[in-house]
């Protein structure tokens, strides 16, 4: 990537945002140390081991479909790719649609009292994935590590968790857990990613394994 193509991408990326920022209410959600209160859908704290440093919360709207509060744990640099994340991220969809989250995913695992259901894939360049769309929810993070001078990792695995807290399906509670894939790991990465929970089992309960570890869910 030249640098003019790397300029504008950045700018793009940071327009989009602040676009989205704009039109999105205050964040709902408390951060106190290592844990995120959270007083509805779901009401429940999240803490996060003292390995995991928080960077920071922000609200974006996606789409123009929904609104979403993230918050993001990190471990690892202080400057460039960080070394594992949580990516937390409450979600509703707008009155002025009737969509719902529609998941096809088979496994579920409980934290806390809360179900979720996931999936597992690892990546050649997760970085650059998130970056694709500069109106995701991957670019709103991607802009918020950077106001840090941070990244996501480039060959990485994670872990995606939800939860839904209400029988309509129209909130959500997503839980991305990820880390940085070093040459040499059992975990696989092919050049197009892979879909770890269902070719390799193995891999994907070393990551669920790894986000559980760091993350207590008490419900109120």
């Amino acid at each position: 990537m030249n640098k003019i193509l790397a300029t504008w991408l950045i700018a793009s990326i940071s327009i989009a945002v602040l676009a989205q920022n704009a039109s999105t209410p205050s964040l709902q959600r408390k951060v106190q140390g290592q844990t995120i209160n959270s007083n509805e859908l779901p009401s429940a704290n999240l803490t996060f081991s003292k390995e995991f440093h928080y960077v920071g919360g922000q609200a974006v709207n996606l789409y123009g479909n929904a609104d979403a509060e993230q918050h993001l744990f990190v471990k690892g640099a202080e400057s460039g790719p960080v070394q594992a994340f949580y990516w937390v991220q409450f979600e509703h969809f707008l009155p002025t649609n009737k969509m719902t989250y529609d998941y096809d995913f088979n496994l579920s695992t409980e934290i806390g009292g809360l179900k979720f259901i996931y999936d597992v894939k690892s990546f050649p360049d997760y970085a650059g994935m998130q970056a694709e769309d500069p109106r995701s929810d991957g670019a709103a993070l991607a802009h918020l590590l950077s106001r840090h001078s941070l990244a996501f990792p480039k060959r990485a695995a994670r872990i995606r968790m939800f939860h839904l807290p209400t029988s309509d399906r129209r909130t959500e509670l997503m839980i991305i857990y990820g880390e940085a894939v070093p040459d040499g790991s059992q975990i696989p990465v092919g050049k197009e990613g892979i879909r770890l929970d269902g070719a390799f089992p193995e891999a994907a309960d070393t990551l669920l394994d790894h986000a559980r570890q760091n993350l207590t869910i008490r419900r109120h």
